[in-house]
């Protein structure tokens, strides 16, 4: 366990903590596809299956799960990289974890709405980066979602709006925090999860393992 701001705590998940993690599914993915939502069953899984890479974020005074991420090993193919969030979750089973793969993968991570602005998701970050080192992995990977483009995909197409956020003329609520965090884009992928928010794109995101993510205070 690992304190910071005022009263949250990141811990390990564990299978306790399953029945919230999948309400928290619902709270911050509400217009993802349920299909591709976690159940509390798929959780209890992911702690069996690959310990290390399942964390969560607490608020002690409230006793409420403020955020989590669930992650697998995986060796990343930058050459391809086309896939899909289906894909990867398997079903939210995450057969697809690699117990030599190189990569740490990002398969999910969140903040509940009340808890935005404090630190979270960084706090998430950076553990997830304390153990691709302690692991000796390459680093972070991830396919993140740019939330902010349904709102324009009637009047851009996405590789215009992704071609903004690289020239740093648009932010995204999403994939501009990830940036923040030193995640660099890598391509977009089209088809990559249901969801309208984004209109069903992804943005690839790398975070190499020689660069530092600070904890939050």
């Amino acid at each position: 366990m690992r304190l910071f701001g005022a009263g949250l705590a990141v811990m390990p998940t564990t299978p306790g903590h399953a029945e919230a993690l999948a309400e928290l599914q619902t709270i911050i993915f509400p217009t993802l596809v349920p299909a591709q939502r976690f159940t509390a069953a798929n959780y209890r899984r992911h702690v069996e299956l690959f310990p290390d890479g399942q964390w969560c974020v607490l608020d002690h005074a409230r006793g409420q799960i403020a955020g989590a991420t669930t992650t697998i090993r995986y060796d990343f193919d930058f050459e391809n990289p086309g896939h899909t969030f289906a894909e990867i979750i398997a079903g939210g089973w995450l057969t697809t974890h690699q117990s030599a793969g190189r990569w740490l993968y990002g398969a999910d991570i969140g903040t509940h709405p009340d808890f935005r602005g404090r630190g979270v998701a960084r706090a998430l970050y950076a553990v997830r980066h304390e153990v691709v080192r302690r692991l000796g992995l390459e680093g972070q990977v991830t396919v993140g979602m740019p939330s902010g483009y349904g709102a324009y995909k009637d009047v851009m197409t996405a590789e215009t709006y992704y071609a903004e956020l690289l020239a740093g003329t648009r932010v995204d609520p999403t994939i501009s925090a990830q940036m923040r965090i030193g995640f660099e884009p890598r391509g977009l992928l089209p088809d990559y999860l249901d969801d309208p928010i984004c209109d069903r794109y992804g943005v690839v995101l790398v975070l190499p393992a020689s660069r530092d993510v600070a904890f939050p205070a």
